[in-house]
């Protein structure tokens, strides 16, 4: 009998999958998309691996699945996946915090440099065939403000330190005082907070005029934590001077969005961290975390299901 039951909530054909064959040789490992395909192994499974699937069809493995002991989700963001069964249970909860840090943070200098060098305009030169000098500015001693020192804030502010910038960065528990401070004394403020209760809305109107008017807003972390009426508002006022955008209170974008035609933004269609090895690296940390749990060692990026992070 083997000693765990893997049930695997994916599409069968995904090539990262085949990361799998690194686990124990005497795991059961069921692999599905739907419902139907995992409810034989369900009731003896202790593990479940959440790959890109809807919550309602981790609810639905939920009920058959008495005995999991642990739920470990691809992804980083927990807010489309935590529902109240899986909160208030025992079940150890993990995700892929980390893995993704690394390209968003080039991202994230990519999209500064984009406006620090005026890059729209030389794109748009070039087009016209013309050739018109113009000031450029410069990263170093310039200051990044960071709201949400996770892995992606830490990994942003290790880049810019790099480029010279002053970085300035909140995580859970600072004080309002605090928070003003760093959005009105920031070039750049990068949002990188989780989605939760708490942060839902934490970039609004009073905190969007706080910025200052060559301020440049980053959203890495989930759209709702900005308002975006309120965002688009400042940006066409031109309140502040432009934004960076890889996240939406609606994905896809809709083919209408304002957000499109502004020219003082840049939009990522959440793709910032969609490398060519990502899929791999997201499986081989839970390889890596499935090897420690069967031999009894401490799960690493346990999430407080409370919290949401």
């Amino acid at each position: 009998m083997p000693r765990h039951t893997l049930l695997v909530l994916e599409n069968p054909a995904a090539r990262h999958l085949i990361l799998l064959d690194k686990l124990p040789e005497d795991t059961h490992i069921a692999v599905s998309g739907s419902v139907e395909g995992l409810a034989n192994a369900a009731p003896e499974a202790d593990v479940l691996l959440v790959g890109g699937v809807p919550r309602q069809l981790v609810e639905e493995i939920w009920q058959l699945a008495p005995r999991l002991r642990w739920v470990h989700s691809m992804w980083a963001g927990m807010d489309a996946l935590l529902f109240p069964a899986l909160v208030e249970s025992d079940v150890v909860l993990t995700n892929g915090r980390g893995v993704f840090a690394r390209t968003l943070a080039e991202f994230a200098l990519s999209g500064m440099l984009w406006f620090a060098k005026d890059i729209r305009r030389m794109r748009r030169q070039q087009r016209e065939r013309r050739w018109e000098k113009f000031l450029v500015t410069e990263l170093r001693g310039k200051r990044l403000g960071i709201v949400g020192m996770g892995s992606i804030g830490r990994a942003t502010a290790e880049l810019a330190m790099a480029f010279g910038m002053e970085v300035r960065g909140i995580g859970r528990g600072h004080s309002r005082g605090e928070f003003e401070e760093v959005l009105g004394s920031s070039d750049y403020l990068l949002i990188s907070a989780p989605l939760t209760e708490e942060t839902r809305g934490m970039v609004g109107e009073p905190e969007l005029r706080l910025m200052k008017r060559e301020a440049v807003l980053l959203n890495l972390g989930r759209g709702p934590v900005v308002v975006e009426e309120s965002l688009l508002r400042a940006l066409s006022e031109e309140r502040i001077r432009g934004a960076v955008l890889d996240v939406y209170d609606q994905e896809p974008l809709p083919a209408g969005h304002p957000l499109w035609s502004l020219e003082n933004v840049l939009l990522s269609p959440h793709c910032a961290d969609n490398t060519a090895t990502w899929l791999n690296e997201a499986m081989q940390f839970f390889v890596e975390n499935y090897h420690r749990y069967s031999q009894g060692e401490e799960l690493r990026n346990i999430v407080d299901k409370r919290l949401g992070y």
